[in-house]
């Protein structure tokens, strides 16, 4: 079996509400689609779901944008994997190292390609070649973007209801916002939920992030998230507060999550599928991360479901994973079971929409990533 054509498709989802962090000036949801076919007539499907002002540390590493993507993966990446068998994944990462250095968002689309194309042609699910499944279910927390508090209480209280168990506040723009944030919160949904706070790098030094840490720790927070720009300045953070510091934006390959690890900079690691530029390597993240006995979730950019499936199967075969994934329970419109926990959009481009059950994402045992693309969805929603 061989890779006889790499198609890429620029869609615009629309979403169910604004959904802003502290550093993001483009909409969510304008992320591109790749379909990889074979010369036995087998397709693949990946996502890079770009934005342009997303990257890692003191411009690490840069923005994607469809534009970038679609020359990147068009003109540059798939001549190199056209005639190449879609699963040697290893040799193909190499391969398209080679090609090009850095561009991780395009290479995780062409990564989950592969390993949706591998499943399909080996009749398993994707988490069977990540090393099996560790859990059958991946416990979902919900995501409230910068908002009105009164509004950010309600929709709490909402998600709540429908059975969340961790909620994700964004802040970072404002530190006395954030803690009456906080406070209102956890007056609305009580004791027993989780809160975390991601900041995205929002607060301006190490001192301001632990003076707010220090008092949202009167309200209880399970762990503030990325609270500040650059290495050494999370690690004076994690080292003065009792609370558990998550990273993000510091920590995208598993070279950065070992100097992380070195200057104690964080308790946590939030591992994605495309930060490091796929599976393949998300897999060695999290392998780094529990060998130092770290914590870790599984976060990603808002993916629709085609990115949400290759989130799934990484967090389902990653021990690691114990918290709850930032994972949206993609939705197409008029499916599914209704409510808006985990759920960014008013629609998807995938047939089917993700199995929800009290809180948790309900892994599937389909072959590949376990998911298709609604073809009439893709023609409305297709910019290109």
């Amino acid at each position: 079996m061989k890779i006889s054509k790499i198609e890429t498709i620029s869609i615009r989802l629309p979403t169910r509400r604004v959904h802003q962090w502290s550093s993001l000036t483009t909409p969510i949801g304008v992320y591109v689609i790749v379909k990889v076919t074979t010369d036995e007539g087998l397709v693949g499907l990946g996502e890079a779901p770009v934005l342009k002002d997303w990257g890692g540390d003191h411009m690490k590493y840069y923005g994607e944008t469809p534009q970038t993507t679609t020359h990147i993966i068009n003109d540059i990446l798939a001549p190199t994997l056209v005639g190449q068998d879609p699963c040697a994944i290893a040799l193909l990462h190499s391969v398209m190292d080679k090609a090009i250095k850095g561009y991780p968002y395009c290479k995780a689309a062409l990564d989950m390609a592969l390993y949706d194309l591998a499943g399909k042609a080996f009749g398993v699910p994707a988490y069977r070649l990540l090393g099996g499944r560790y859990r059958q279910r991946v416990t979902v927390a919900h995501s409230i973007g910068l908002m009105e508090i009164e509004k950010a209480v309600e929709e709490g209280v909402q998600v709540k209801g429908e059975g969340i168990k961790t909620i994700k506040l964004k802040g970072g723009q404002a530190p006395k916002r954030d803690v009456e944030l906080v406070k209102e919160i956890r007056n609305a949904v009580g004791p027993e939920l989780r809160l975390a706070v991601d900041a995205n790098q929002g607060y301006p030094t190490p001192k301001v992030a632990v003076q707010t840490i220090r008092a949202m720790e009167n309200y209880g927070i399970h762990y503030m998230e990325q609270p500040v720009e650059g290495i050494d300045a999370m690690a004076l953070v994690a080292q003065s507060v009792q609370t558990p510091i998550m990273a993000d934006e510091s920590a995208w390959t598993p070279q950065d999550v070992l100097e992380i690890i070195r200057k104690k900079a964080a308790d946590i690691i939030s591992i994605y599928t495309t930060k490091p530029g796929g599976l393949y390597q998300a897999k060695q993240v999290a392998a780094v991360a529990e060998a130092a006995g770290l914590q870790c979730n599984v976060n990603g950019s808002v993916e629709t479901g085609v990115g949400n499936a290759a989130n799934v199967h990484l967090a389902a075969s990653t021990a690691v994973a114990s918290l709850a994934c930032v994972i949206p329970v993609s939705t197409p419109k008029g499916k599914g079971r209704g409510g808006i926990a985990g759920v960014y959009y008013s629609d998807d481009i995938i047939t089917e929409a993700f199995e929800y059950v009290d809180g948790e994402v309900v892994v599937s045992d389909k072959p590949g990533l376990g998911v298709e693309l609604d073809e009439e969805k893709v023609k409305r929603y297709r910019v290109d």
